[in-house]
């Protein structure tokens, strides 16, 4: 009979105390850090939780709104789609707001943040729909909270309005160039000017 067999053997009490530990604290632990995935339909609930209707629409953009789209977010802010997709949330005849679906790399894969603005034109709120980085780089809901509010503006840069994010820097500058990117082609567009 092999020893690792044998209740009494150090190698069997190691093994078993590994697999409780890998039970009880790692695999619960890696549940806890799954990135986040949303369906669009999830998204734009969470966007407009008191909508009567989201309506879906799409911008063509010209050579000359392209141009002032990319002046307006700033350089370093790379803006090529010349189609943009964009969301409308309505209560009865009311504008609750504007949502966009932003998709950019992080460092090489891929994240897709939901940027809601109000009537107004402010950021209302940034949620992480799909982030394929590890996901102990996702930047937490708090962080994300200090983009409510923002315009576009100078100060709406790491550094400035918007506090860096310790051990995700690529995440931040990456969420901060989406909400940039975001504020200048509704500047463009202007979705609810004719309602």
């Amino acid at each position: 009979m092999s020893t690792w067999a044998t209740s009494s053997s150090p190698w069997r009490r190691i093994g078993l105390a590994a697999a409780w530990w890998w039970g009880a604290v790692a695999a619960p632990l890696s549940g806890a850090a799954q990135a986040p995935r949303l369906t669009q339909a999830e998204a734009l609930r969470l966007a407009f939780p008191e909508a009567t209707r989201v309506e879906r629409r799409t911008a063509f953009l010209t050579p000359a709104d392209l141009a002032r789209a990319r002046a307006l977010a700033g350089r370093g802010v790379p803006i090529d789609q010349r189609v943009i997709t964009y969301y409308v949330g309505w209560r009865e005849t009311a504008p609750l707001g504007v949502a966009y679906f932003d998709a950019h790399r992080v460092r090489t894969l891929t994240e897709v943040l939901l940027i809601v603005l109000a009537p107004d034109g402010a950021v209302r709120r940034v949620e992480v729909v799909r982030f394929d980085e590890p996901p102990q780089y996702v930047a937490p809901e708090a962080w994300r909270a200090q983009f409510q509010g923002r315009r576009l503006d100078d100060r709406l840069a790491l550094q400035r309005a918007i506090r860096p994010l310790t051990g995700a820097t690529l995440t931040a500058e990456a969420a901060t160039r989406a909400v940039r990117r975001v504020l200048a082609l509704h500047a463009v567009i202007r979705p609810l000017d004719g309602r």
